[in-house]
């Protein structure tokens, strides 16, 4: 939230402040987070129940016991494979969603195939493309 000082008057400013103080004064009252949750694991424990029951989520993990999230491997950057002729900065790698300049040109009669980088790249092969596919089957 952000609040624009110049254009408050003085008694707008009063409130503000009057209102920062009071909501100062609460906070300060407040006991940390940490120690009203160990509390409630220690009631609840002590009633004969696991915090989890009551809640029905894990608690968060402590520092004593976090685990590292798994982070996602990141892909590493693709080789161009098609670029626009018209302009050379519009490229695209073949992974993801067609670029809105290619599915343009697309529409307009072209093939993607026209636009592929010479001698760097292959036609990106689409879902129902029997790349990879068994297209010979034995019989019997």
């Amino acid at each position: 939230m952000k609040i624009e000082i110049d254009a408050l008057g003085v008694r707008e400013l009063d409130a503000l402040l009057a209102a920062a103080e009071k909501r100062k004064t609460v906070l300060a009252r407040r006991r940390p987070l940490a120690a009203v949750r160990q509390d409630l694991i220690a009631f609840a424990a002590s009633q004969g129940y696991a915090i989890e029951e009551l809640i029905g989520t894990p608690p968060p993990a402590t520092a004593r016991n976090a685990v590292a999230p798994t982070r996602k491997r990141k892909r590493a950057k693709a080789a161009v494979k098609y670029r626009d002729p018209d302009n050379r900065r519009n490229t695209w790698s073949g992974r993801g969603r067609m670029p809105r300049w290619l599915a343009e040109k697309t529409r307009r009669g072209h093939n993607a195939a026209d636009f592929l980088v010479p001698g760097l790249a292959r036609p990106t092969a689409k879902k129902s493309a029997p790349i990879g596919k068994r297209t010979v089957f034995k019989q019997g």
